[in-house]
This record gives C-alpha cells, sequence and structure tokens, in this order.
C-alpha cells in the first residue's frame, strides 16, 4: 500500500509539473480514462420479437442493461418467436399498430429516465421495406429475357409484362453456344408483336430488356411488417417510406427523439435499376444507353467494361441523391442523427457516407478490406470523432457460447480498425415466463443478464468504456491514404450483381492490406468523390479533410479519373509517396475512355526509373512493405517482427496515444520502435485503469523504443508527453514463494449439490452437474502469517495460464482460440469485499490488501455459459410457430450445442511477489 501511494503521488507531481498545457490536454486524457464519459458505453440491439412486448418487461430490461455497464440500445422489431398465447401473456402486436408504437413511447421516456441512449431502425427486420411498399416503390432490377429464335419464325410475342414492370427494348442477337456473340445485334421494334428480319443466318435469340422489380422481401419481419424491400433509387419511395414508417415511429417517441435512427445492412440483393435510369442515365453520361443494353448485359469486350462502370457510378449517384441525402435531410428535420451502414447493395461508395452522421460498420476482420474500416475512414475523412460498429455477429455461434474472452478478442479487432462505439449484436427481449435461457436471435450471441457470466459484465463492459474513450480523444494519425478503385469495381459489375465493397474486395486482393499493416503504417480508405470534395495537396502531404497522409498506394488500379490521377502526379511531384501495385494506371474510366492518352502519359511519367517520390511493384506480399518502409519513416515497427499485434495511433496538441493489441492467442514479448518528440511515456491498462511508467529508450532524430509484454489477446494504451519530473519505472517483482490452493475448496451448487473438491476439475465431469449453468461459490478459509503482509509484498491469486487452441476456419464469425483456467468467469470476494474478477489472461487479481494476518475467508463465485442447461434439454420447437407465420429463420449450429468444460480448473496459486521493505534496507 505504501508503494502504491507513493507512485500516485509522484503521478501527481508530474501532472503539476506539465504545466497549462496538461490542464487542457493530458488532464483531459486522464478524465478519458479514469471516468469515462457514459456515451462512450457499449450499446446493444435489442431485439424485439414479434413484436410481443409488455412495459413491465420492456423496463426490467433496460434496468438490466443499465447495471451492466450497457448505456443504451438500438430498437429493432423482428419476426415472432412465440404463438400468442393467453396462459404464457404472449401477444404479438402488429407493427406499426396503436399498441406498438405506446411501446415505443414508453421505452423512449423510460429510456431518458435511466439515462439511457435510444436508437431505432426505422423499419423491421432489414434492408428498408415492409407492408408500406406498393410495388411502384419495390426495390428495382434490370430482368433479361432470352429468347431462341426458332428457325423459319418470323414473329414472336414479347414476354408478359407483371406489375411494376416495363418493356424498354428488344434486340436481335447471333448466339455461339451460350454466349451472346457481339457481331450481329439489331434492335427490335418492341412496341408490339415482335417481328423477326429475313434472311438471318445461324443460331439467335430475342434479348428482351424490361425494367422490373426485384421481388425481394423484408428480411427477418416482424408481424405486420413483411413486404418489399424499398427502391433505394427513386426519390418519390423513399420520401413516401419516410412518411407513412419514419414519421409515425417518431411521432410516437414525442417528447424524446431517439439519438439516432438507424438504417442496417443494405443487402438489397440484385438492386441495379429504376424506373427512369435510361433518362438519368443520359442526363449524367452523355450518351444513350438503350442501344447498348447487350453490351451492358453480356460480355462483349472492353466496350462492356467502360459501359459498366458508367452504369455504376450512376447508380451511386441515384442512392445517394434519392436516398442518403433525404434521409439525412428527414432526421435532421426530426433532431435525430443518421447512423447508417453505408456499404454493399446499392453501391454506396466511401464519399456516400458524406450525408451519414455516424458511418457504422461490421466485421472484425482487420486485415482485409473490411465494412469496419471503410466506416471508420469515412468518418476520419468527415471529421467525425465517432465510429461504430455491429460487433459480436455470429461470435463464437451457436447462440449463448459466447464467452467474455471472446467479446474482449473481438472488440480489439474492431478498435484497430477505427472503431470506437461498440453495438453489440446484440440483446433478445425475452417473455417474462420463457422457459430459461430464454428467447434468443437465430445467429448471433446474446449478451445479457441470461448468461451466467454476467457477474462480470460490469467489468468487461468497464474495459471497452474506458478503451472507446481513449479512442476519441485527439485525432487519427493514420500516414497512408489508401485508394479504393471505384471505377474498377464498377467495370467488375454484371446484371444482379453490383455490390460494390465485394467488387473492391475482389480488385484489391487479399495481400495489400496486410503488407501495409505489417509494414508499420496505418490507413484509411479514399475514393475519387472524396478527392473531389475534400482533398488537396500541401507540401508532399496528401490532405483529405483535417487528415494529412504521406503515402498514397494504388492497389491494382487499371481505371482512374484523370482529375484523381493529375492531383496524385502533383502530390508525388511535391515529396510525396505514391506507388501502383500489380499494375500500373493504363485507362480512364467510362465510355468512350476519350482521356485514356493522358492517363497512360501520367503513369509513364510516375512510374519511369528515374522518379523518387513514385514507384511501382508487381509483388504486394514482398514488395510494397518494403517500399512503402524505403519512402517514408513507418510509424511504428516491432522486433521481432510481430504481425499479429496491431496499433492504433492518435495524437493530441501535447500527447500521442497508441493502443496496441494482441490479435493472438499466444503472448507477445517485443520491442517496438517509433519516432517521437516526447521525453515520457507511460502504460495506461484499461482493464485495470492503472498508469505505470514505461522505460522510454530514445536515439538519435527522436527515434525511442519500448519493450512490450502483451498476454494473449491482451491490450494496452502508450502515451506519451513531456514531463520535466521523471518516475522511474517499478521494477519487475520476482516471486519469492508461492502457495498452491488448489485442493480442498467447498463448492456449493444452487441446486442443491455441495461438495468438497481434492482435485480441480469441470462441472461436467460430474453427471451431477453436467448439465448446470449458473454460478457455483468456491470457499476456503485461507491462514496468512503476519510476516506476508509486510510492505513491499504483493499477494496475488494466480488461476493458472490456459493453453492456446488450434484455430479451424469458420464460415461465420469467430471465437477466441484460447482455453482457460477459469470457465468462463470469476468473482473474486476476500473477506467479504469484492476484490475483482478474471475472465482472461492473465488470470491473477491482486489480494493483499483484503488479507489479514490470520484467517482469510475467500470466496470465488463461478459462472459458466448456458451452453450446458441447453445441452440437458430439448431444444424450441418451432413447428407451429413457422406453420403460422411462415419460416422466417432458421437457428443456426443447433448441432453444436453440448455441454462445455465450466468451473475453476486450475491449478489456483497465491503467490508472493516482491522483498519486504525491511530486508531491501538490510
Amino acid at each position: 500500500m505504501k508503494n502504491i501511494k507513493f507512485l500516485s503521488a509522484l503521478f501527481l507531481a508530474v501532472a503539476f509539473s506539465m504545466g497549462a498545457a496538461s490542464d487542457s490536454d493530458i488532464t483531459k486524457l486522464e478524465r478519458s480514462f479514469f471516468n469515462p464519459p457514459d456515451d462512450c458505453r457499449i450499446m446493444m440491439r435489442w431485439w424485439w420479437f414479434g413484436p410481443a412486448v409488455t412495459k413491465a418487461e420492456l423496463e426490467r430490461e433496460m434496468w438490466r442493461m443499465k447495471e451492466g455497464g450497457i448505456g443504451g440500445f438500438e430498437v429493432q422489431p423482428v419476426y415472432p418467436i412465440a404463438l400468442d398465447d393467453t396462459a404464457t401473456g404472449v401477444r404479438n402486436l402488429p407493427y406499426l399498430s396503436n399498441e406498438f408504437l405506446d411501446a415505443l413511447h414508453f421505452t423512449s421516456g423510460k429510456a431518458r429516465e435511466l439515462g439511457l441512449r435510444m436508437d431505432l431502425t426505422i423499419g423491421s427486420g432489414w434492408p428498408y421495406g415492409g407492408a408500406q411498399v406498393p410495388i411502384r416503390d419495390a426495390a428495382g432490377k434490370l430482368r433479361i429475357v432470352r429468347t431462341r429464335v426458332p428457325e423459319g419464325t418470323h414473329i414472336m410475342r414479347p414476354p408478359d409484362i407483371g406489375a411494376g414492370e416495363k418493356l424498354l427494348g428488344a434486340f436481335l442477337c447471333r448466339t455461339q453456344g451460350q454466349s451472346i456473340s457481339g457481331e450481329d445485334i439489331r434492335e427490335l421494334d418492341a412496341t408490339g408483336s415482335i417481328w423477326i428480319p429475313e434472311g438471318i443466318q445461324g443460331p439467335h435469340e430475342v434479348v428482351f430488356f424490361i425494367s422490373s422489380r426485384t421481388g425481394m422481401m423484408v428480411k427477418r419481419p416482424a408481424f405486420g411488417a413483411e413486404g418489399f424491400v424499398l427502391n433505394h433509387y427513386d426519390h418519390s419511395a423513399v420520401e413516401g417510406y419516410l412518411k407513412n414508417v419514419g414519421d409515425r415511429l417518431l411521432q410516437a417517441l414525442r417528447p424524446n427523439p431517439p439519438h439516432a435512427i438507424f438504417c442496417d445492412s443494405l443487402e438489397v440483393y440484385e438492386s441495379d435499376w429504376t424506373s427512369d435510369f435510361l433518362e438519368e442515365f443520359q442526363k449524367r453520361r452523355g450518351y444513350d444507353l438503350k442501344p447498348l443494353l447487350p453490351a451492358l448485359a453480356f460480355n462483349l469486350g472492353s466496350q462492356t467494361a467502360a459501359i459498366r462502370s458508367d452504369w455504376g457510378k450512376t447508380l451511386t449517384e441515384l442512392f445517394n441523391e434519392r436516398f442518403m441525402t433525404p434521409v439525412h435531410e428527414w432526421s435532421q428535420k426530426n433532431h435525430t442523427l443518421f447512423r447508417v451502414q453505408a456499404y454493399g447493395i446499392p453501391p454506396a461508395t466511401i464519399a456516400s457516407n458524406a450525408d451519414a452522421d455516424i458511418s457504422e460498420g461490421e466485421g472484425p476482420r482487420w486485415k482485409t478490406l473490411s465494412a469496419t474500416r471503410w466506416a471508420a475512414s469515412a468518418n476520419h475523412l468527415f471529421g467525425r470523432t465517432v465510429t461504430s460498429s455491429e460487433t459480436w455477429t455470429w461470435l463464437h455461434s451457436p447462440v449463448f457460447r459466447a464467452t467474455p474472452l471472446d467479446m474482449k478478442a473481438e472488440a480489439n479487432l474492431h478498435f484497430l480498425q477505427g472503431v470506437n462505439q461498440l453495438i453489440g449484436h446484440g440483446w433478445p427481449y425475452s417473455a417474462e415466463n420463457a422457459e430459461y435461457p430464454g428467447w434468443r436471435f437465430y445467429a448471433a450471441g446474446v449478451f445479457n443478464e441470461k448468461n451466467p457470466w454476467w457477474i462480470v459484465m460490469p467489468d468487461l463492459a468497464r474495459y471497452l468504456q474506458r478503451t472507446s474513450s481513449m479512442l476519441r480523444q485527439g485525432q487519427p494519425a493514420n500516414d497512408v491514404a489508401f485508394y479504393l478503385p471505384v471505377s474498377d469495381a464498377y467495370a467488375g459489375f454484371s446484371p444482379g450483381r453490383a455490390n460494390l465493397i465485394d467488387s473492391l474486395r475482389d480488385r484489391v486482393g487479399p495481400d495489400a492490406i496486410p503488407a501495409v499493416l505489417d509494414a508499420g503504417f496505418n490507413f484509411d480508405f479514399f475514393d475519387d468523390d472524396v478527392l473531389k470534395k475534400i482533398g488537396k495537396v500541401d507540401k508532399g502531404v496528401l490532405v483529405l479533410g483535417s487528415n494529412r497522409y504521406r503515402a498514397v498506394v494504388l492497389p491494382n488500379v487499371e481505371r482512374i479519373p484523370l482529375e484523381t490521377y493529375r492531383m496524385l502526379a502533383e502530390f508525388a511531384r511535391s515529396g510525396g509517396a505514391l506507388i501502383a501495385s500489380r499494375r500500373q494506371p493504363a485507362l480512364a474510366p467510362g465510355f468512350p475512355g476519350k482521356e485514356t492518352d493522358q492517363i497512360i502519359k501520367i503513369s509513364q511519367s510516375l512510374f519511369s526509373s528515374s522518379s523518387e517520390r513514385s514507384r511501382y511493384v508487381e509483388d504486394e506480399k514482398n514488395q510494397l512493405g518494403a517500399a512503402l518502409g524505403s519512402m517514408v519513416q513507418p510509424d511504428i515497427t516491432f522486433a521481432p517482427v510481430a504481425p499479429e499485434i496491431g496499433v492504433v495511433h492518435r495524437k493530441t496538441n501535447d500527447a500521442e496515444i497508441y493502443f496496441l493489441a494482441n490479435s493472438s492467442n499466444v503472448g507477445k514479448t517485443v520491442r517496438a520502435s517509433f519516432t517521437t518528440s516526447h521525453n515520457w511515456a507511460e502504460w495506461w491498462d484499461p482493464m485495470s485503469d492503472q498508469r505505470t511508467p514505461a522505460t522510454l529508450t530514445i536515439g538519435p532524430e527522436n527515434l525511442a523504443s519500448v519493450a512490450i509484454d502483451l498476454d494473449p489477446y491482451g491490450s494496452r494504451f502508450l502515451v506519451l508527453f513531456n514531463s520535466e519530473f521523471k518516475v522511474p519505472a517499478p521494477a519487475r517483482r520476482a516471486e519469492s514463494a508461492s502457495l498452491d490452493l488448489s485442493s480442498g475448496w467447498q463448492v456449493n451448487f444452487p441446486i442443491g449439490q455441495y461438495k468438497t473438491m481434492d482435485r480441480l476439475s469441470s462441472w461436467t465431469d460430474d453427471e451431477r452437474t453436467r448439465f448446470f449453468s449458473g454460478v457455483a461459490t468456491y470457499e476456503k478459509t485461507l491462514s496468512i502469517p503476519e510476516s506476508m503482509l509486510q510492505p513491499g509484498i504483493v499477494l496475488q491469486l494466480d488461476f493458472g495460464e490456459g493453453k492456446a487452441l488450434a484455430e479451424v476456419p469458420r464460415s461465420n464469425g469467430m471465437q477466441a482460440w484460447f482455453e482457460g483456467p477459469v470457465r468462463e468467469a470469476a468473482q473474486v470476494v476476500v473477506n467479504q469485499q469484492v476484490v475483482g474478477s478474471v475472465w482472461c489472461p492473465p488470470y491473477k487479481v491482486d489480494v493483499t490488501r483484503w488479507l489479514k494476518p490470520g484467517k482469510n475467508r475467500i470466496i470465488i463465485e463461478v459462472a459458466n455459459t448456458a451452453v450446458n442447461r441447453m445441452a440437458g434439454r430439448a431444444l424450441p420447437d418451432y413447428r407451429l410457430l413457422n406453420l403460422r407465420y411462415g419460416t422466417r429463420f432458421e437457428p443456426q449450429d443447433m448441432d453444436k450445442i453440448q455441454p462445455v468444460d465450466s468451473g475453476l480448473l486450475g491449478p489456483i496459486r497465491l503467490e508472493v511477489l516482491g522483498t519486504p521493505a525491511s530486508r531491501r534496507q538490510e
């Protein structure tokens, strides 16, 4: 305790020695770390099944969220999960009914009262759509019908044209096998019966082009919300939807509008057309698309790629102007923010996110072209502090299998991509009398109090809140701007396949992004429209909004707008680093590509052998990182090389913040090197909220280094600033003794089972507790001599190290590939005082200040998952539910539900660390 007080006093001295600057900057950092604001708490996607909700249960669940350290929720009404039943009290309220709206109103008021943030999905399920969307407003599609022309036929009937459709044109095309030939294509009069010209030779087809509808229905809709998905390219359809659905929802919430409205995944499959597309295309691109429809639909050489590039660009413009802008304006009018997952289909770009207030991502794959980094880049570029992500989707499936360690491991990967607001996926509303463990979403983890490990949720939530808060401080310090070849991605579209982010992933490939990260850099994505809107060059720096980039990477770029390329060439000439990989730009996008010659000239000028600030590499995996590092000083490097360690770097006026996270299941000990103008470094541990000095070595040209030791899935902050007063780093305490506590525990299960464990083992080893899910109490009395409690001695409970597991590829989601000695969480109580919790490495708790000479009562409350209980009972039978409402979901991975090891597996030791102060003085 004396040591702790001494270090605290020294830290106060450091704070005072930093002068006025610390009052505005370092002090703010300290506040954000020790007392992170409530708006940095995690949130939950709250699924209202049915919706069959009652006010009493809604209030109870909001209280549980608050008690667990959760800062709010996003209401998303989804499919019914139980039949109406007076015996159970379940009654599915029709979506948008007065009773449903009254439940929303109640929830809004109660959330405000409890200090919880409330967001609201403007719709049910996803994407936007439902019963209020007539066929004329449904998602559009270019329908293509191929009809073989029988020999000797001179007249043919057009295909049936249904509701919401219009025949655009018909073309006579020669075929070669199953393919359309580009040699003999004739447009036919399609105003009535189709007349076939005489004298045609060889096999032909008549190809009909129809402005149609995808027919896609809303996924996972609530009762009464079934219907077509909205046409995001139709302004009147969007306005109608906002009036008929959005206005009704927000009127019900008055006087408490939601913090944000939410637009979930843009998964409007096969959506690639709208009724006035031909007119809009000619207006925007300057030529008539109708006679070129066969070239759009079929691969007829270079002309097809050029036309598809223009087609994709037009789709994006229509989506931006007719969906993103009006929804944003509507949200502003209603005094709420617009939170959106703007990627997918329709083909939203990074620049599309200019009309968002909060761009949201999803997915933990931090070394890919992920939707998460896409959203973070958009928020960085457009000057927004908060980046949210849909987190823990599919985490350690099946449902209820995810653990606190799983949650931490995935959350860190979102943090590494620039996220600082986690939206948990999710929290299922459950009827009060539903059989344990309650209702659950078909394909997600469950993060509510039905999990026995909920006992450590406040500590887990505090870690996530503290990390989120620190990652909102200052500005991102990313050195690399990673160009997205949008025109090439458009050129890779085909009818029914207009997913921009997927096409970009194919184009960029698997190697460029890891090469940049592993070379010691971090980056933001950008595209042509971002550059056009907010880009400029300033003495070898590419400025995008408030962000300054020293290097630009052009990954596998073939088509690039001339305006973009000229600015990037200027960037290189002024001293910036420009690297093209796998190919050099050689085409102007669109049809007919008139500026291609100028693109080629710029490439020749940039990537000649004499160029110093622009380079071309063919092998991204082996050459890109090295080329980048030779042109720009890396932000941070590790020795030995540690690609498993991810870094986020942010800067304030007076400090630099590095978040370091080990993404692997084995510990990492490395030395990090970086440049800094600061003379002082500290480790800030978001798990324990402890600050300790770091031993910083500073060499020539401000090149500094520090030793880093990270546990499996471990993380912490390195904070650098200037200080006149230096506190020596505490010496590493050597273990002087340890006491084995692995036997003699009295274990009590709340199912009437009580036993003494002479050897720690899994609950599943005993048939009486094999299917137990809950909290068991381990208790023993420990005698401590007074000599072990002298100043300078630290006593900690060590629950064991755990072991890494071999990773197995998963089709969806992720998990922590680590088997801990505590399965899955424990809370430690010493002499009736809660000391701490253990649920991730290192599985240790400092108990020094709570122990006393003589007898000490140690209680460890240990919790597992709900899966064991589920494994011992029949799974829900949804047969009658599906007959009543149709099959709206299929529970995932139910075959994997089986009992898993639970409890304390040991060994447990009491570690005695350090040397008594009296002996040191000797």
